[in-house]
């Protein structure tokens, strides 16, 4: 693929992931640090950001200056998905 296309895919997800991913992201991170269990439509939201990772993990291979801010956005997921996973156990055991 053109560079000119890694550019244009590379600005769309961008876009997507400081106007709706992180955000949302960041909602849920608060959230599940307060104990609370994610709910069907936070699932979905993780769901779809995890898959717009995964497709653009190929874009961000190719190009260095986005390998930091890629891994710290999938570790941000992963943080949330421990520790929902973590309240759903407690939650279960009262």
């Amino acid at each position: 693929m053109s560079e000119e296309h890694d550019e244009a895919v590379l600005a769309v997800l961008l876009d997507r992931l400081l106007k709706v991913r992180l955000p949302r992201a960041l909602e849920l991170e608060e959230k599940v640090k307060g104990g609370e269990c994610l709910t069907d439509g936070d699932i979905v939201f993780l769901k779809a950001a995890l898959e717009d990772a995964h497709d653009g993990q190929r874009f961000v291979a190719r190009n260095p200056q986005f390998h930091v801010p890629g891994a710290k956005i999938i570790q941000l997921y992963a943080e949330i998905v421990d520790r929902a996973e973590e309240n759903e156990q407690k939650r279960g055991e009262r």
